[in-house]
């Protein structure tokens, strides 16, 4: 959580939504890190989760990343939720709730949907303060 957490306070100073994630292999080594970048690719999916996923299938050469981990520090919403499903990760680890547009939890739960054929362990709040505090910055800067 620290690299997604330094990730996420980078992407805020260059005016991206403070969000990061890290993406480790089943033994917690790590393959690939990114944050948000929507603003600087224009891309509405350039969320630091796609980043990340698309990173990792190409280093390990493969779309289905079984066994493996990411690490947020945002709740995934609804897109990244269903990108984190076809990559058959094992488990997401994220710092903050999102109360407006999650979907591990809070408004939706993607990720364990008992109709689906592939669920997702969910660890949820690691470190949650740290990261609702950047969230926080900002968007206070913005208002």
């Amino acid at each position: 959580m620290d690299r997604a957490l330094a990730l996420a306070a980078a992407a805020g100073r260059a005016g991206e939504v403070p969000v990061g994630a890290v993406l480790l292999d089943p033994g917690g080594g790590l393959v690939a890190c990114a944050a948000n970048a929507r603003e600087a690719e224009n891309d509405p999916t350039a969320h630091a989760e796609t980043r990340v996923l698309r990173a990792a299938g190409a280093a390990l050469g493969d779309s289905h990343l079984d066994g493996c981990t990411l690490v947020v520090t945002l709740e995934p919403c609804t897109m990244c939720a269903g990108a984190i499903r076809l990559a058959r990760l094992a488990r997401v680890v994220f710092a903050a709730w999102e109360p407006r547009t999650g979907a591990c939890g809070s408004v939706r739960d993607v990720l364990r949907d008992s109709r689906a054929n592939h669920r997702v362990e969910v660890v949820a709040g690691v470190r949650a303060e740290e990261a609702e505090e950047l969230m926080w910055r900002f968007f206070a800067g913005r208002r």
